[in-house]
């Protein structure tokens, strides 16, 4: 499986790091520390690339550094993600939706066990006749 990688310019913080990406204006993250900013940069690109992929913008290429102006103690990082994988995740995640039913219904369905987010999920893709 090929990656994706952007290069991230890390700064240095009182509580932590903060994270952007030059490539990718708007991509910012922070971390409490090194550990923690480069867990939270790869979420934050793979979250702004899979969202430019659904609203079809163009994805610049990654450049190189070094980069401009940079702060002092600031350093550069290589961030890695793979995409099918974001994908993946962002498309099954589970999305928790409220609904309402009668008093009496809840009171049968839940004496008899009935799993409310399985039904309702096998309910839909019967009606979009997905199954």
């Amino acid at each position: 499986m090929k990656g994706t990688t952007y290069f991230a310019v890390f700064e240095p913080g009182e509580s932590g790091y903060g994270v952007y990406f030059p490539d990718l204006p708007g991509c910012i993250t922070v971390g409490k520390n090194i550990e923690d900013a480069e867990k939270m940069a790869e979420e934050a690109l793979g979250l702004h690339l899979w969202g430019m992929e659904k609203d079809n913008e163009e994805i610049p290429s990654a450049t190189n550094p070094p980069f401009e102006d940079l702060e002092k103690d600031s350093f550069v990082m290589p961030i890695t993600i793979y995409m099918p994988v974001v994908k993946n995740e962002m498309e099954n995640k589970a999305v928790k939706k409220t609904l309402t039913i009668p008093y009496w219904l809840n009171e049968i369905a839940e004496e008899k066990g009935v799993n409310f987010s399985q039904l309702l999920q096998i309910a839909l893709k019967e009606y979009l006749k997905l199954s």
